[in-house]
């Protein structure tokens, strides 16, 4: 049986350490590291030994009672988290640590989050009981008030299948039949033990352990619940299917894909395909930290990679799994990458396409006009960490800007946009509606055009180009979302067009109902959640009406004042400095991204960002049509009358 265990907390709960004792104690590793000592087994890469925190998510394999588990540390700081994500979405279990001293933190909230969207069931192990200050029953009811209420202490009401009395209360509140069979014919210890599983798969019980992982102290206790009350099935006997969760380069320059085999077998010189393209797998290798063996196949459920894929992403589902992940913890800065002119462009590129595919939250962006990259960065560490991971890897010397926060613009009218592009032997025109869609949605697309008028192949020609890239919007050039996008009709010439006329024809179309439209600026928020002490409170409210918040009345919580609200990720990206100062370091501050809404000081971006629509050499709203075997321009304001088709639409 193959089992995919997840380690996740907060930044400083133990994570690491937990994950060092459990391999050692499984014989998977023959010496403990410490993070202290900089020689932790997961923590391997040099950046990661230095600062004392985990930023890749690195697996570990041992077995046990006749499983195989892949156990993966995640990373626990907020600027790290789109990496810990992606190592949830192929996990079958996960153990949340929490510090029995500091108890829920804030992005504890956050990994719970994302464990209940992804569905995953959690095992939860209060740690640093050693240390002064722990209270295992606070924190148990910090859980209860803030995570969920199905959370059971099972340190000494569950030993290998024997359960105490309040335990089997605690099954049959959440089993009306288990509890009817209980009535009618006693305890009967493999049914109870059955539905215990059930019930922990099912994430309607969540068991909780204490210990030390410093002092191994409750760990193999813990580990045996978890052996015993874990259950994996996947079918062997099917077609191959996986998901990519990481992709790495190797000190060769090898891509290497990290795959969970969901179905199937997978064998060395296969054809693994994602979406149209399919690659022969050239190596297969199963990894223990940063050492591998290469395997001739490996099997459903299985943690492994594989080199000679070209045409996967990370999310990418491959084999029978065609599904393309979507994350939520999504980067709201960006940031300027800054290098020495005499380096060619074209190496720098190179660079960051592969930082690029090893973690898509960068979102990579080149400026061919002005000569720039930018990435996309989660905060100032994750900033720190680039810069010294590509003077690393590839020698080179960059610094980058101070990150700006990321805008996106949309539209509150409807309108429909044309496109018109003829110079010479070439031929396309294109009508677009668009209009205002649900916020957050992002950009959809619907196909009214009717073959008479135009050939399916160039109806999907024009799909394809209003998804390739961000669109431009006017006010800012930040990326147009939040729009539906319909395609009434067009046209093209038997013999003059090519794919590419389409292409000009579709994003003067978009740029022209933009020119037409009343244009919105977006900004990213946050959720917030905080929690400080009653005399606290007052300053917390006054901060988060400066920084144009809104929020709902106050609570008590656990002895704290708690208030929850939204906020602009502008007015909060460095709140937390000024927040730890004045609740020295006991208030809890946390932030969730939680989507885009309009810009609370939208002129003076504006105004700040000074954008020319009129240089965008990405953009123009103006058509091209021919006439006396000349092209001409035709303004965006007089386009609309100058159309072939009709406009009736």
């Amino acid at each position: 049986m193959n089992k995919t265990i997840g380690i996740l907390a907060h930044v400083d709960a133990g994570k690491t350490t937990f994950s060092e004792q459990l391999l050692y104690h499984m014989k998977s590793i023959q010496n403990k590291g410490r993070v202290d000592h900089k020689n932790t087994f997961l923590d391997s890469h040099q950046i990661e030994k230095e600062r004392g925190i985990t930023v890749f998510a690195d697996q570990g394999k041992f077995t046990s009672s006749g499983s195989t588990y892949y156990l993966l540390d995640t990373p626990g700081h907020v600027d790290f988290s789109p990496e810990m994500e992606r190592a949830i979405q192929v996990m079958d279990y996960a153990i949340l640590i929490i510090s029995a001293v500091k108890g829920i933190e804030g992005h504890t909230e956050t990994v719970w989050q994302l464990l209940k969207k992804y569905d995953v069931p959690v095992f939860i192990f209060l740690n640093k009981t050693d240390r002064e200050g722990a209270d295992v029953d606070r924190v148990l009811k910090e859980v209860r008030a803030q995570l969920t209420k199905d959370v059971y202490d099972i340190t000494t009401a569950y030993d290998n299948g024997i359960m105490q009395e309040d335990l089997i209360e605690f099954i049959a509140e959440r089993d009306e039949s288990l509890l009817n069979t209980y009535l009618e014919n006693g305890y009967e210890a493999d049914l109870w033990f059955h539905t215990l599983v059930k019930l922990i798969s099912e994430r309607k019980i969540f068991t909780c352990s204490s210990g030390s992982a410093l002092n191994n102290s409750g760990m193999v206790d813990f580990f045996e619940k978890l052996d015993q009350l874990t259950d994996t099935t996947y079918i062997d006997d099917a077609a191959f299917a996986g998901q990519v969760y990481k992709i790495r380069y190797d000190d060769n320059g090898n891509r290497v894909t990290f795959i969970k085999a969901l179905a199937g077998t997978l064998r060395v010189r296969d054809l693994l395909r994602c979406g149209d393209e399919a690659d022969k797998i050239t190596q297969v290798r199963v990894y223990n930290g940063k050492n591998y063996q290469t395997v001739n196949e490996v099997h459903a459920g299985e943690l492994f990679a594989v080199t000679g894929l070209s045409s996967a992403s990370v999310g990418d589902g491959v084999g029978e799994c065609q599904k393309k992940a979507k994350y939520d913890l999504v980067p709201t800065l960006k940031s300027k990458v800054v290098f020495d002119p005499s380096i060619s462009v074209k190496e720098v590129l190179k660079y960051f396409n592969m930082l690029d595919a090893e973690d898509p939250s960068l979102r990579m962006i080149w400026d061919e006009q002005f000569q720039e990259i930018y990435i996309h960065v989660m905060g100032v560490i994750q900033l720190e960490v680039l810069k010294q991971l590509v003077e690393e890897r590839f020698q080179l010397n960059v610094s980058f800007e101070a990150p700006k926060i990321l805008y996106k613009e949309t539209i509150e009218t409807t309108v429909i946009g044309y496109g018109h592009f003829e110079p010479l032997k070439h031929y396309a025109e294109v009508h677009l509606k668009i209009e205002p869609a649900p916020r957050n949605s992002g950009i959809t697309f619907e196909n009214i055009c009717h073959a008479n008028d135009l050939s399916i192949g160039n109806q999907n020609l024009i799909r394809h180009y209003l998804f390739e890239r961000d669109h431009h919007g006017l006010l800012t050039g930040s990326a147009l979302t939040d729009v539906k996008i319909t395609l009434l009709t067009g046209s093209a010439h038997h013999k003059h067009t090519s794919g590419g006329d389409f292409r000009e024809a579709t994003y003067r179309a978009l740029r022209q109902g933009l020119e037409k439209a009343s244009n919105v600026l977006l900004e990213p928020y946050y959720d917030f959640k905080i929690k400080v002490d009653l005399d606290e409170i007052g300053r917390v409210l006054s901060d988060m009406q400066q920084a144009h918040g809104t929020f709902d009345p106050p609570e008590t919580i656990g002895g704290k004042m708690t208030v929850t609200g939204s906020a602009p990720v502008a007015n909060l990206m460095h709140y937390n400095t000024t927040f730890t100062s004045f609740t020295h370091g006991k208030g809890v501050l946390n932030l969730r991204f939680s989507g885009y809404d309009r810009c609370h000081n939208e002129a003076g971006v504006i105004e700040r960002i000074a954008y020319d629509k009129e240089a965008d050499p990405a953009y123009t709203s103006t058509s091209i049509f021919c006439a006396k075997g000349k092209g001409y321009k035709v303004p965006w304001n007089q386009a609309e009358n100058a159309m072939h088709m009709d406009r009736s639409v």
